[in-house]
């Protein structure tokens, strides 16, 4: 089927309490990977690319991969554009047929990020494309995006930024981070229930490789809708490369082949866990 908007899937998950698996693609075979997974769990899924990822390839480019998969699958695909690092490439992506978008202003003051994401939200309406803000940093580095601290998200302001943004969804800061974590975090999941009491917008979490799978229940248990996993997908493609990689084994196919399973595996587990497998 053709992609879909995030917006739709992310109200059923919220209504039904799960959440909707977002996951990094770097390649085709990442694509592949990811598809094919949602495929055989009968799940939705979003893919999703940052800014860096785009300076490698272009947005047209992934997003053409992503539709030519996405035409031959019989579950709900959305290809979304991770921490958009400005107004520019939120209106790249878009042109590129990107169907859903993120605009990260969370390093901004609060009036900045608010003026900043309305105005996304402004361009986007018209082609019906839903867009995520954030509002609290999400601790570590991912790409471009790098934070020494995490903070949290201020139940105050989320309400105002989601009254005066119209974003579609929230990427909230609750304790977090980007990255390969040195150890486990402490989650403030009461905060997501407190959030949860007064947003009407779907709320997202960020950092969520290396969380243990009952963290990620637990977070979605509180009013979590889209979890995203980015450089858990990246340890597990490399790891099938350099499983297969040897000196006799020259054919790109070869490991790509065995880094796209990986990928697959790593992602059916990891839509088990949010419950959006067999969804349908």
């Amino acid at each position: 089927m053709p992609l879909v908007t995030s917006k739709e899937l992310l109200l059923t998950a919220q209504k039904n309490a799960y959440a909707v698996g977002a996951f990094n693609v770097e390649n085709m075979e990442m694509v592949q990977a990811v598809i094919e997974a949602a495929q055989e769990a009968r799940s939705p899924v979003i893919l999703q690319t940052t800014p860096s990822t785009l300076r490698y390839g272009t947005p047209g480019l992934y997003c053409a991969m992503a539709a030519a998969l996405a035409q031959n699958a019989t579950v709900p695909v959305v290809m979304h554009l991770d921490h958009g690092s400005s107004f520019a490439l939120a209106a790249q992506a878009l042109r590129a047929g990107y169907t859903s978008i993120m605009i990260d202003g969370s390093k901004l003051p609060l009036e900045e990020n608010i003026a900043l994401t309305k105005k996304v939200v402004e361009m986007c309406a018209p082609a019906g494309v839903p867009v995520e803000g954030e509002l609290g940093r999400v601790g570590g580095k991912e790409d471009d995006v790098e934070s020494e601290t995490s903070g949290y998200t201020d139940p105050q302001e989320a309400l105002r930024f989601e009254e005066e943004t119209g974003l579609s969804s929230m990427a909230v800061g609750v304790g977090t981070a980007h990255g390969v974590y040195a150890t486990a975090p402490v989650l403030n999941t009461a905060l997501i229930a407190q959030l949860r009491g007064m947003l009407s917008s779907p709320m997202v979490l960020h950092g969520a490789s290396g969380l243990s799978d009952e963290a990620i229940r637990e977070c979605i248990a509180r009013g979590i809708c889209k979890v995203n996993f980015a450089t858990e997908l990246r340890i597990a493609y490399t790891g099938g490369v350099r499983e297969t990689l040897t000196p006799q084994v020259f054919d790109p196919k070869a490991y790509g082949k065995a880094a796209r399973e990986r990928v697959k595996e790593l992602v059916k587990n990891r839509m088990a866990v949010c419950g959006c497998a067999g969804t349908c």
